[in-house]
């Protein structure tokens, strides 16, 4: 795994790609007692999850406290690989199943990552749980609903590059997600075509979309 993540990041410590080198195995072997991916996924975990996660991390530098909520982070995608990349950052990753929240427990624990906190909790049931930077997600709702949900954790004081807002992990054509956000879709966007960074194909007609909060 990690020749592939340092050719496309050669700045990571050796440390950190000794952690993403773990990812494989460990998240292989969780998935055999609990169906956290696809079995397809889990045969291309280090393109199709890692990677794709890591697209973040070629829109935004995130501060070393800054605090980033993932919602519906599923097994632990994007914050695991995410918070490998930002070892000073905190990440929230919560989830609505308890098994997946196990998953994301216990990679976390075993590669000594202090900075992950999970949180079972359905996402219309989250209770007010702190401030973040930004709420991250991939695949679990359209924009008008992250936006929805996501809005009342963001902080009001901005430290980044980008207003603090919603980062999602989306694909295919995203003109009616957008056109649905409140104001005809007159809230302030930006989406990064992830080809631009990547060069596999399952990269074409994926994005990172921004939505200012």
């Amino acid at each position: 795994m990690s020749s592939l993540i340092a050719h496309y990041f050669p700045k990571l410590t050796p440390d950190q790609l000794s952690k993403f080198d773990q990812l494989v195995p460990l998240y292989t072997e969780w998935n055999e007692k609990i169906n956290v991916v696809s079995r397809q996924d889990i045969e291309n975990l280090t393109e199709r999850h890692v990677l794709h996660s890591l697209a973040i991390a070629c829109v935004i530098g995130f501060s070393p406290n800054a605090k980033i909520m993932d919602l519906g982070t599923g097994g632990g995608f994007p914050g695991i690989p995410l918070a490998i990349f930002y070892p000073e950052t905190q990440f929230t990753l919560v989830d609505a199943t308890g098994k997946k929240i196990r998953v994301v427990e216990e990679v976390a624990q075993a590669l000594g990552l202090t900075n992950v906190t999970a949180i079972h909790a359905r996402v219309e049931d989250l209770k007010m749980i702190g401030q973040y930077d930004f709420v991250l997600s991939r695949g679990v709702a359209p924009l008008d609903k992250l936006l929805y949900w996501g809005r009342k954790f963001l902080k009001k004081k901005h430290m980044h590059a980008l207003p603090n807002g919603i980062i999602a992990l989306k694909g295919g054509d995203l003109r009616p997600e957008i056109n649905a956000l409140p104001g005809k879709g007159g809230n302030y966007t930006d989406v990064f075509p992830i080809r631009e960074f990547f060069r596999e194909p399952f990269f074409e007609e994926k994005y990172v979309v921004y939505v200012q909060g």
